[in-house]
């Protein structure tokens, strides 16, 4: 069922339940009449975007200026005497980002629906380039000179997601049914791609599908409450690898031709089967648990691209990789005292990589592996509790605490390019206090503070690596405040505060590279009020703060000096980004055919680059002076100024007519792909050229007419 039919329903359960307790006074005609005859419409109309707006239009399928068709409608029948609904919905029936639903459903029996939907993404860069065969798996890349030199042309990338998607519904009793869904996702296009060697420009082939079916089965008793059942996924690539081939070069270059296969992702497939479950002991006991067992494999043959003795001959012809994951999961609700609730839970959740252990890169002349694959395997144990006591004037005393252990696998042969941990534990202890003020105003404070542990770390064969202390398994403490207070000083005003203050220390012990400290804030006022029963108006203001410390270091060899000295280059990065969001709206009933309403949209965001670099040695090759420090990255900001009107008449009964405006303004001084001098990008080996230009500024007005009809 779609949400607008299970509102229906839901509504239609209430007004029946309150017509019975307190008499039919309470229905309201019309409000029966169109939870019984829904209200049906058609849209048509014509809009125009009077510039490009490639950064705002990249998923709206309206990035360039020109004009567009707006359809879109809904179509409600019910047939009173069964008790049968048929509905059929399509938006944006104009263009590519269309979707498009049909259901038929008898109430309480049995129901199937069908959608399509499609999701573009066009990408906002625009690449000039010699490059042949762009979103295929065979490439060429341009050479230099002469008959070598490929003709450059304006290449824009994008992709396309598909997706149907099939329901079935049926009802064997009030307590019981079944529920299918299959859903098929065609995904085509190209993406920005490039070989990891060599700075050369190419494309990512792309063109998979996606099978997903969902088989549930509910029971809802008195006390008891199950859902189990089946999911399935599928995922086909019609492309193993890619090659992308270099043309001839001109002579005395340092380029020259050769083919590279580039790797792409493999077919894989995922089952799973599952049971949730809940039971009420008593009127103030609930027990809930879930239990679900899934295997993902990936088994697809490994491609080859050259002649056998081009490949490492002990190396596998398939990974046939195999993973499996068990989830445990048991909690339980009570109030056991009249003041006191509590909550406790307990999970287990087991990845258990089969994947086997083999070398994939070697030597055919000794034929011993250098280069393993790394079967990972993480089992999750974790037990939290909560107790929440209701004190003396509306206070709420809110405590927690919540444990979890993870035992992690670590290789145990080949080479360790990242640090690896075979233990960790992080616990976290919660404390709130809440309070009803008054009839108007609550409000309420949280603490929370975490601590995370790991074991020894097990060691890569790169003294500079072993240094790295990664993140996700980096020993941390976490401190975090939050704030939030509900006021409605008078009935037409509302307005919500939130502060939350968080704050992150990575302990380095002997890994000093890595996040040192970090911290996150944010501040937001929420505000509605309603100047009269035809009018409202609304605003909110939020900032955020992200800030973060990382420190980092590399050695390295200056192989051209007779004495071989080594230089390091030690960095100090101070990252910062700053968000600010304003918006304001107004909408309401100028006169009794007429609906006015506009929203006014500013946000701004700041990305900091303060990086430092030092290096000492004699033996340095990055372009810093010895013993110097490296200038700083500039400063990134983005700002969008979004306008929008809107006018609806109602023409007669049964019709209205809506105009829209919208103006926006996008900025930004983004230097990863244009410099701030106006300087394209160019992909920089001699044997490319390929460059990357994106419109810094964008402006755009959209004028829209619409002609909406409704009926029954």
């Amino acid at each position: 069922m779609n949400k607008t039919m299970k509102q229906t329903f839901k509504l239609t359960a209430l007004a029946a339940a309150l017509a019975t307790v307190y008499g039919t006074a309470l229905a309201d005609d019309s409000e029966m009449r169109q939870l019984t005859k829904p209200d049906s419409s058609i849209s048509v109309g014509i809009g125009n975007w009077s510039g490009d707006r490639p950064q705002q239009g990249i998923y709206d399928d309206m990035g360039k200026s020109k004009a567009y068709g707006l359809v879109d409608m809904s179509v409600v029948k019910r047939d009173d005497a069964t008790g049968t609904w048929m509905t059929f919905s399509g938006s944006n029936l104009g263009l590519d980002t269309r979707e498009i639903k049909a259901e038929w459903l008898r109430q309480g029996d049995i129901g199937a629906s069908v959608q399509f939907s499609r999701t573009p993404r066009d990408n906002p860069l625009t690449f000039t380039t010699g490059l042949l065969g762009v979103g295929t798996a065979a490439q060429t890349i341009s050479g230099t000179a002469g008959a070598n030199t490929l003709p450059q042309r304006e290449v824009k990338l994008g992709t396309t997601r598909d997706m149907t998607q099939l329901g079935f519904y049926k009802s064997f009793s009030p307590a019981l049914e079944l529920q299918v869904t299959f859903k098929n996702e065609k995904k085509e296009g190209a993406r920005q791609w490039g070989l990891g060697s060599a700075a050369y420009f190419l494309t990512e082939p792309i063109n998979s599908t996606t099978r997903q079916i969902d088989v549930v089965l509910n029971y809802a008793g008195e006390r008891l409450q199950l859902s189990g059942g089946y999911y399935g996924s599928w995922y086909d690539n019609a492309n193993t690898f890619a090659l992308g081939t270099i043309k001839g070069a001109a002579a005395g270059t340092t380029s020259s031709p050769g083919t590279t296969p580039l790797s792409l992702p493999l077919d894989n497939a995922a089952h799973q089967i599952y049971l949730n479950g809940g039971y009420s002991f008593s009127p103030t006991t609930r027990g809930n648990f879930k239990l679900s067992r899934g295997t993902v494999t990936q088994d697809e043959s490994l491609p080859r691209f050259a002649a056998p003795s081009a490949h490492f001959t002990p190396a596998p012809t398939s990974l046939d990789g195999k993973i499996n994951t068990t989830l445990v999961e048991a909690g339980l609700t009570a109030q056991p005292l009249p003041k006191l609730s509590l909550v406790g839970n307990l999970r287990y959740h087991d990845v258990d990589d089969k994947t086997p252990l083999a070398g994939y890169i070697g030597s055919n002349a000794t034929l011993v592996p250098t280069v393993y694959n790394t079967p990972h395997s993480i089992k999750t144990k974790a037990a939290k509790l909560e107790a929440t006591y209701r004190l003396p004037e509306d206070f709420s005393l809110i405590g927690g605490v919540e444990y979890k252990t993870q035992d992690r696998s670590a290789p145990t042969v080949g080479t360790l390019y990242v640090p690896f941990v075979r233990d960790l534990d992080e616990s976290t202890y919660r404390l709130q206090l809440r309070r009803s003020l008054s009839e108007t105003a609550n409000g309420s404070l949280a603490y929370l503070h975490s601590k995370r542990d790991a074991s020894d770390y097990v060691l890569t064969n790169d003294a500079e690596e072993d240094a790295i202390n990664p993140m996700h398994i980096a020993d941390r403490k976490r401190d975090k405040w939050r704030a939030v207070f509900d006021w409605a000083p008078a009935e037409q005003w509302s307005l919500q505060f939130v502060v939350e203050d968080a704050t992150d220390k990575y302990s380095s012990g002997s890994m000093p590279q890595g996040l040192k400290d970090g911290t996150a804030r944010l501040y937001s006022l929420d505000a509605s009020y309603a100047v009269n029963d035809d009018w409202q108006i609304t605003g909110w203001y939020s900032r955020d703060e992200n800030k973060a410390k990382e420190l980092g270091s590399r050695e390295h060899s200056n192989v051209s000096a007779s004495t071989n000295e080594l230089a390091r280059i030690q960095k100090e990065a101070n990252l910062r980004e700053v968000g600010d969001s304003f918006g304001l709206g107004i909408k309401g009933t100028a006169w009794s055919k007429v609906k006015l309403g506009g929203d006014f949209e500013w946000t701004r965001s700041v990305t900091e680059h303060a990086q430092s670099a030092v290096a000492s040695g004699t033996g340095a090759i990055f372009p810093v002076n010895n013993g110097a420090t490296s200038s700083a990255l500039p400063d990134i900001t983005n700002r969008l100024v979004r306008l929008k009107l809107f006018a609806e008449f109602a023409v007669h009964k049964h019709a209205d007519v809506r105009f829209d405006l919208v103006h926006e303004r996008w900025r930004t001084d983004d230097w990863s792909w244009q410099f701030s001098n106006g300087t394209p990008f160019v992909f920089g080996n001699i044997a490319d050229g390929t460059t990357v230009t994106a419109d810094a500024k964008q402006q755009s007005t959209f004028v829209s007419a619409r002609y909406i009809y409704k009926f029954q």
